[in-house]
């Protein structure tokens, strides 16, 4: 199951994602990411996956989704708190080459 709670923190919007990230989870991460975006009226996005659990392939592209939308605004976006247990999927993905990936801190 999916959860994401977000705040805004200096003109970002951190958005922290609990749970899974998958084929079934990732239209409402979008949905609820867009929402978030548009309510807060920033261009700045951390995505915080230290509680992430799982990630497929569905839920990289709709984490590429959202930096191609922010990039396409002239914004910015992190991921911050990569697990050792997803930090490959998110590299094998090519979305490391793209984003900056930060490390979960004593992960």
């Amino acid at each position: 199951m999916l959860k994401l709670s977000f705040r805004q923190d200096n003109g970002w919007l951190r958005a922290s994602v609990q749970g899974e990230l998958d084929v079934a989870s990732a239209p409402v991460f979008r949905a609820r990411i867009q929402e978030a975006l548009d309510e807060h009226q920033v261009r700045r996005l951390v995505l915080d996956l230290r509680d992430l659990t799982f990630i497929d392939s569905s839920g990289v592209g709709a984490i590429l989704g959202r930096y191609r939308q922010l990039a396409a605004l002239r914004g910015e976006m992190r991921v911050v708190g990569v697990s050792a247990r997803i930090r490959p999927v998110l590299e094998l993905s090519g979305l490391g080459r793209i984003v900056p990936l930060e490390r979960a801190q004593g992960r």
